[in-house]
């Protein structure tokens, strides 16, 4: 193998072997790999904006049974610190993220074991009651697969009744690595790899519209990496051709701080600000058809996405109002709306707000702006 032969093919939307992306990925140098991603990148989202939106990630409920070593959030069901929202806790979020110019709930939890499909179609119908103009980003393949197994239904059945109930877009939770052998090892308790796909590929049946992530840097083999892309643009490819799809793609580094996996001196946080960057390139380079690419500021910090959004990457993702699960482990880095469309612009680039669907939308003039400007901002 060749790392300008590859290259030039990548530049022809050709689709890689994850051998080829493994090659790539441990032998071309950084700035080759940021030229050519940088180029699809111009290819596949002409223009000079970056996109950024404002969300709030809640958590439905704090209980698992998954039991992931990665994870600093959950607890077991009894535990003192268990918690359920309420809807009046939705309320209070909902209305702020509004006040705030956000129109949307990226809202997930855990796999409780006495939450399953007649609760969520519930709480969906009656969120969308109350906010008829909320969209409802929400749970994930694993929260699906779980919410399945209690109602012994079908992964289409489920997401059908959820579509139905007010769900309007699946994230791209839980993928972690998509091989069985790391997942076996760090997230036993959720669906396999296998699952975890073939629950997109119901939901792009369904024309909802998906993203997918992965979560590396830890028990991983860089061809596990290159798998990984491979099986998400292998879906992607299989989509009806009136569905969209996966809209966009999210790599971040593990996050190691307290857990278990660090505990247990299995794995810690050893990516650098160059491993990352190459990773958002292989990652434009290796998913011709997943247009959008989002550099994940929040693990990474600014400076690092910064760079990201000249090797691929296109979205820089949300303010974050609130998260819970990734902060948990250790990501300390926080944005507001001003701070964000300073950093995109900073690295050269025009802000342009978004929704979901990656359609751009004016930034609401009746927010509160001082009030968002307070929501914490820490860049180091």
């Amino acid at each position: 193998m060749h790392t300008e032969d590859l290259l030039q093919r990548a530049l022809q939307l050709e689709f890689l072997s994850a051998e080829e992306g493994q090659f790539l990925l441990e032998q071309a140098p950084t700035a080759d790999l940021m030229y050519v991603a940088h180029q699809l990148r111009r290819k596949q989202v002409p223009g000079n904006h970056v996109t950024w939106i404002i969300d709030r990630n809640s958590n439905t409920t704090n209980v698992c049974l998954a039991n992931c070593k990665f994870c600093n959030f959950y607890r077991r069901p009894g535990h003192g610190e268990a918690y359920i929202t309420s809807i009046e806790e939705y309320k209070q979020k909902i209305e702020e993220t509004f006040a705030y110019g956000g129109e949307q709930l990226l809202l997930q939890g855990g796999h409780h074991p006495d939450l399953g499909l007649e609760y969520y179609t519930g709480l969906f119908r009656e969120l969308k009651t109350l906010y008829p103009h909320l969209k409802l980003h929400a749970l994930g393949p694993p929260e699906v697969a779980h919410i399945t197994k209690l109602a012994k239904s079908t992964h289409y059945e489920v997401l059908k009744a959820l579509k139905e109930s007010g769900l309007d877009s699946l994230p791209g939770a839980g993928a972690e690595i998509l091989d069985d052998r790391v997942r076996r090892l760090i997230s036993k308790g959720k669906c396999g790899a296998q699952e975890w796909l073939d629950i997109m590929r119901a939901a792009h049946q369904l024309h909802l519209t998906t993203s997918a992530t992965m979560m590396f840097g830890h028990i991983e083999t860089n061809l596990e990496r290159m798998e990984h892309l491979v099986k998400i643009r292998e879906v992607q490819s299989e989509k009806p051709a009136d569905a969209k799809g996966f809209l966009a793609f999210i790599p971040w580094p593990f996050q190691d701080e307290d857990t278990i996996l660090k505990k247990l001196k299995r794995a810690r946080n050893t990516v650098t600000g160059d491993e990352y960057v190459r990773m958002i390139a292989l990652s434009r380079i290796m998913l011709p058809n997943v247009i959008n690419i989002q550099a994940s500021w929040l693990t990474v910090g600014k400076q690092v996405a910064q760079i990201c959004l000249h090797a691929g990457a296109n979205d820089f993702g949300s303010i974050m109002i609130e998260e819970n699960v990734v902060s948990a482990a250790g990501a300390r880095f926080r944005f507001t709306a001003q701070g964000i469309q300073d950093a995109i612009r900073e690295a050269g680039f025009e802000p342009k707000l978004r929704n979901q669907q990656y359609e751009f939308r004016d930034l609401p003039g009746n927010i509160r702006q001082q009030e968002l400007n307070r929501v914490e901002m820490i860049v180091d």
